[in-house]
């Protein structure tokens, strides 16, 4: 087969696990990298303000522009553009409790079955960020060969934002100040994400027709707080999309 490059988009609110995932898929599928969209946030000083506090969570903080030409790249090299120096693997993800049973089986089924089709000219990228599926994202999203949405409610997304460290910046390190969350990263979520879900409510159902619309595979309630099941979920789309494009390849 010629070479080919899946790309694959997982998005949600910040501290939905989109890295944690991304990394588990990394570590199971061969040939797969990973390109963070915090890898594309402007310098420091660039970063816009909100009520006298800098907003690393809007649209307006990301290169879009150069995050679009990456994706090109990509698809056409099936390798990030040589340039790129990936800040975000500085930043720690904090413990993932996902059952190591599930990661190896995963793993040696998809290792077996790439190497019975001689799939080595198979790349896989996988794109991790807050925005990608937003509607002023469209250049972006609609690179994606799968789109993965992971929907996580206020109190999870709070609960976790708030325990992190804190993240490398271009330039430094930035710490949530109190009261972030609120402020910034929740309000931010909902305006960029309110057309997927009925009434614009967030925390509530999806609206299935402007997921149709966009493609998304959207994570089922009952993974929010399980990583193995979500891992399971994100584990057997993308190996359909590894299938369709084998047998893309070998028609």
């Amino acid at each position: 087969m010629t070479t080919q490059t899946l790309l694959i988009g997982i998005s949600g609110v910040s501290s939905s696990g989109k890295t944690t995932l991304s990394r588990l898929l990394r570590d199971i599928f061969p040939n797969t990298f990973v390109l963070h969209e915090d890898d594309y946030y402007w310098s420091d000083n660039q970063i816009p303000f909100k009520n006298g506090v800098q907003d690393w969570d809007c649209i307006e903080s990301i290169d879009v522009v150069g995050l679009q030409k990456s994706l090109a790249y990509i698809k056409q090299h099936g390798s990030t553009p040589t340039d790129l120096v990936s800040k975000e693997d500085q930043n720690s993800v904090g413990e993932t409790k996902v059952d190591e049973q599930v990661v190896r089986r995963w793993k040696e089924r998809m290792q077996k079955r790439m190497q019975k089709e001689n799939m080595d000219d198979l790349k896989i990228a996988i794109v991790d960020g807050f925005l990608l599926f937003s509607q002023n994202m469209e250049e972006v999203w609609k690179q994606m060969d799968v789109r993965l949405f992971l929907r996580t409610n206020y109190a999870t997304a709070k609960r976790r934002r708030e325990a992190r460290s804190g993240y490398v910046t271009l330039e430094g390190f930035w710490e949530d100040p109190p009261g972030y969350v609120d402020d910034i990263v929740w309000p931010n979520y909902v305006k960029e994400h309110a057309f997927l879900f009925k009434d614009g409510d967030v925390d509530g159902e999806i609206a299935h027709e402007a997921c149709k619309a966009l493609a998304l595979d959207v994570m089922p309630r009952e993974c929010e707080e399980d990583i193995t099941a979500c891992l399971e979920w994100a584990c057997e789309i993308v190996r359909r999309a590894v299938e369709d494009a084998v047998n893309h390849g070998n028609a």
